[in-house]
């Protein structure tokens, strides 16, 4: 069997990053596929948050290495300041220092044939392109987003930076694999040298695995007054997801006597920012129907999503080229999905292609306002359409890791391996 060395920032224990379950899942099913991984990955203190109940997913087969690294905003600053130079690209810099040498050991020790790095964090990356110039294997380059935007980073020097790696990775690696389709557009319009052939489409997706056990989805019931249970699960970023206009839509419903507590309930599980948001909802009046809930196990979050009578899934127009990786959960759920995302985007292409979603640009307030009470009475009522099965199903995770092994395995075979 071959072997892959695979470089990832998020891996367990790290919590709080979709990222994790990417490569987690990777690392379980390549070996089926025929690949052997061993995962390079970042020492547990540097992450914000940690869930150990993670570790036990690992595979025992799994060689994993935790290589030295520090955050500079939490080990290197002094009264909340750092220079910038120890923090490029990224806060996570010094995990190259400790990762580089680290590599090179696992490559003496497992002979890997491929190496394979995952953006975000930027720094993985740089640790791919060091390896793969001192060892000349061959290398893969896995973007779970674009790494540079016109405006991103919004810092010039980071961006230079972050554009710097870019350019060495579509140079450099034999393949790149992005998670959306119009991500590969931008990277073939942005560098017009990069050939088709050398961009692989796996998007993220559920593991079937990880529902096992689980308790039966419950349904609503028309003829019990409850409120419904409108559910969105994981980070609401400021920006990329500015809720602002939902909260907005809501307050207005609220005073119109549309929607109320009696009626009403959307849980934000584990949204970030939490301060701000509880700030905005007392201001509009809605924190009695709009509630900011702690994070929690995996497991427990998707027995959420299975108990909610809908879902909420958000993504602003600045991320049209991106998809959330709940989104993939949320369909295998199989729930009434509410899509704040804008109609141009990768995130509204997939729910109008799997079915199951009313669909309303995030920042459209007025037309928040006029689809949501039509989509909780068809909720109710059981007649909102559901995902269909058979399309999501092309999103198990054991699926994506035999398109990661091909890949694998075509690089292997060009760069004169077998």
């Amino acid at each position: 069997m071959n072997t892959a060395l695979m470089i990832a920032f998020h891996y367990p224990p790290c919590s709080g990053s979709s990222g994790v379950h990417r490569t987690l899942k990777f690392s379980h099913y390549l070996q089926a596929a025929g690949w052997q991984p061993v995962v390079l990955t970042a020492h547990p203190r540097v992450y914000e948050r940690t869930a150990e109940s993670q570790l036990s997913e690992i595979p025992p087969s799994v060689p994993v290495h935790r290589a030295f690294a520090l955050d500079a905003s939490r080990h290197l600053s002094l009264r909340g300041a750092f220079p910038r130079s120890i923090a490029l690209p990224d806060r996570w810099a010094t995990w190259w220092l400790g990762a580089v040498p680290a590599g090179l050991r696992l490559i003496r020790r497992h002979r890997p044939r491929v190496i394979w790095s995952t953006y975000p964090i930027a720094t993985a990356h740089l640790i791919g392109l060091t390896l793969h110039r001192l060892t000349g294997l061959p290398w893969v380059a896995d973007f779970r987003d674009p790494m540079t935007e016109d405006d991103y980073p919004p810092d010039a020097l980071r961006r230079r930076v972050y554009r710097w790696i870019e350019r060495q990775a579509v140079a450099r690696a034999s393949r790149l694999v992005f998670v959306a389709e119009s991500a590969v557009d931008l990277y073939m319009k942005r560098y017009p040298g990069l050939a088709r052939e050398r961009c692989q489409l796996i998007p993220n997706g559920y593991d079937e695995s990880d529902f096992r056990g689980l308790a039966p989805a419950l349904s609503p019931n028309g003829h019990v007054e409850r409120p419904l249970r409108l559910l969105h699960a994981g980070l609401i970023y400021q920006e990329e997801r500015d809720p602002r206009p939902f909260f907005r839509s809501l307050s207005r419903l609220k005073r119109d006597g549309r929607v109320s507590r009696q009626t009403l309930r959307i849980d934000l599980r584990a949204a970030g920012s939490e301060p701000v948001y509880a700030s905005i909802l007392r201001e509009l009046d809605i924190d009695d129907i709009v509630h900011l809930l702690p994070s929690i196990p995996y497991r427990q979050v998707l027995q959420e999503c299975l108990d909610a009578d809908a879902l909420v899934l958000m993504q602003g127009a600045w991320c049209n080229n991106q998809i959330p990786a709940k989104a993939y959960e949320y369909l295998r759920v199989g729930k009434p999905i509410l899509g704040l995302a804008s109609e141009a985007g990768d995130t509204a292409a997939l729910l109008r292609r799997t079915g199951g979603a009313t669909l309303v640009d995030l920042d459209d307030e007025a037309g928040i306002c006029a689809a949501l009470p039509d989509f909780l009475r068809r909720v109710r009522a059981r007649s909102h359409p559901l995902p269909d099965s058979a399309q999501v199903v092309s999103y198990a995770r054991d699926r994506q890791a035999v398109v990661l092994a091909e890949t694998l395995t075509q690089v292997l075979r060009a760069s004169g391996g077998r």
